[in-house]
């Protein structure tokens, strides 16, 4: 037996394990430590719980894309007591509660969370890290933003870091701290998946999205960076199951920041506002308005006595750059007006016809209730209390000939979660028939819409781009 060749391979075998557990090492060392960022801030994050009145509403999960939990799912239970309908036979006077997080933004008591954790609150807890307890009060709520500020009787609270999410990049960990299902300061990590998402019927915030795991009580609880600064606060999730599914969104601290001290001073939030409805450009309408490439915001239509129908904008225009800031996406567009001082007179650069054209218009006030502003912009609207949850205006004659259509069909100004939406309804469209017949007026629609069957598949027949395309609908039972 050649003891020297023995001796060299266990040698190279021993060489080889010293390598493989090195770079196990180095790898382990490449990974980020956490725990002295908990250790530091934990503090300053609250568990925060609010009861509700039979008689006061619903308790919702909004923020939440959450379809149908099955009875037989472990979760239904959870849902149904912190979330759900009230259980028959409640007693009248038997509250229900809904959990939440939020984080400490002052040493005096003022808090940040979320608006659908507070709302319709009769009473709202705040639970400290300490395990002290104390009743806040609502400063303000911001709907559009979903942010809430509290204020609670303390001294010298711990508070956190907030940090710039402008330098945020794509790939970076970040980590949340909150009461997932009611667990208390329960720390989960991740990283960045992308920038400026754009939700439904979420205008005017350009979400974080993450792969961190985040759940029903997470809500209004602090997104950090590596270095312990909050860069965002935890507001939504998508799922089919009602729990995590590896996409989280979170709210810009920087769009957070002003809302603040907006909801602090003020007790209401002051937006932008321009007065038009946009769509994305693909690359055929890039292609039709002579564009070189896909890039703006496809204005589809003009509000009445808006100002951009005072700045002179047009129905084709699209905006490629507003404030010298460029226009990618139509979704870049609402959170850059939103965030405008009212009153200020900006530089707004639109592609008309092929050819560039600069103007100068004047930023209002976002209406209240803008979607009186939507609903108002014709002669005759829909009342938008419907079971589509859509509001749709009369064809203008200047409509109908640019889109060849002579006596029927209405366009879709304003559109909500609900069937429509989920059939594929989006602002623009024309709708020119329900159920096979034909959408004389926003009238005739509203009655349409009150014979649709319930529970089963009926046509939609839209316009958009140009092209007709056929939708299925389906109302549901509760609708």
């Amino acid at each position: 037996m050649n003891y020297g060749i023995l001796l060299s391979k266990r040698a190279l075998s021993l060489v080889f394990i010293c390598m493989v557990l090195s770079i196990q090492s180095l790898q382990a060392r490449s990974l980020p430590d956490f725990t002295p960022l908990v250790e530091k801030n934990a503090a300053a994050v609250v568990n925060i719980s609010t009861t509700i009145k039979k008689g006061n509403g619903r308790s919702r999960i909004q923020g939440h894309n959450f379809p149908d939990v099955p009875k037989d799912s472990p979760l239904y239970d959870f849902f149904n007591k912190f979330f759900g309908e009230v259980p028959k036979g409640m007693a009248p006077n038997q509250q229900r509660t809904s959990l939440g997080s939020g984080f400490i933004m002052s040493a005096d008591g003022y808090i940040i969370t979320n608006n659908h954790v507070v709302k319709d609150a009769d009473e709202v807890i705040v639970r400290l890290n300490d395990r002290r307890e104390f009743v806040a009060k609502v400063i303000g709520t911001d709907e559009r933003s979903d942010i809430a500020v509290l204020k609670i009787d303390a001294k010298s609270l711990p508070i956190l870091k907030i940090g710039d999410s402008s330098k945020l990049k794509v790939g970076e960990w970040v980590l949340a701290i909150g009461s997932p299902f009611g667990f208390d300061h329960s720390v989960t990590q991740g990283i960045i998946s992308a920038m400026g998402r754009s939700l439904p019927n979420e205008n005017y915030v350009p979400f974080i999205q993450t792969d961190v795991a985040i759940n029903p009580g997470n809500s209004g609880g602090p997104l950090f960076n590596l270095q312990g600064e909050v860069i965002g606060v935890n507001s939504q999730i998508y799922s089919r199951t009602g729990g995590y599914m590896g996409m989280s969104f979170a709210i810009p601290i920087n769009v957070v920041k002003d809302i603040y001290q907006q909801l602090r001073e003020h007790g209401h939030v002051s937006r932008g506002w321009l007065g038009v409805l946009i769509q994305d450009v693909t690359r055929e309408l890039a292609e039709s308005f002579a564009m070189k490439k896909p890039h703006g915001a496809l204005v589809a239509k003009i509000m009445s006595d808006s100002p951009a129908e005072d700045a002179g904008f047009k129905v084709g225009d699209v905006i490629v750059s507003f404030n010298g800031d460029e226009i990618g996406v139509s979704s870049d567009l609402p959170p850059i007006v939103g965030t405008t001082k009212v009153g200020k007179n900006v530089p707004v650069e639109v592609i008309r016809h092929g050819k560039t054209v600069n103007l100068r218009v004047k930023i209002a006030e976002l209406p209240v209730d803008d979607s009186v502003k939507l609903s108002a912009t014709g002669k005759n609207g829909s009342a938008g209390q419907n079971a589509l949850n859509i509001i749709v205006d009369d064809l203008t004659k200047e409509q109908r000939e640019e889109l060849e259509i002579k006596d029927h069909g209405v366009i879709v100004s304003q559109i909500s979660s609900g069937p429509a939406y989920k059939a594929g309804v989006r602002n623009g469209d024309v709708m020119l028939m329900l159920n096979n017949i034909k959408i004389k007026d926003t009238k005739h629609f509203e009655e349409l819409i009150k014979s649709l069957p319930k529970d089963k598949s009926v046509p939609i027949l839209i316009q958009r781009r140009g092209g007709p395309i056929f939708l299925a609908l389906r109302l549901e039972e509760d609708s």
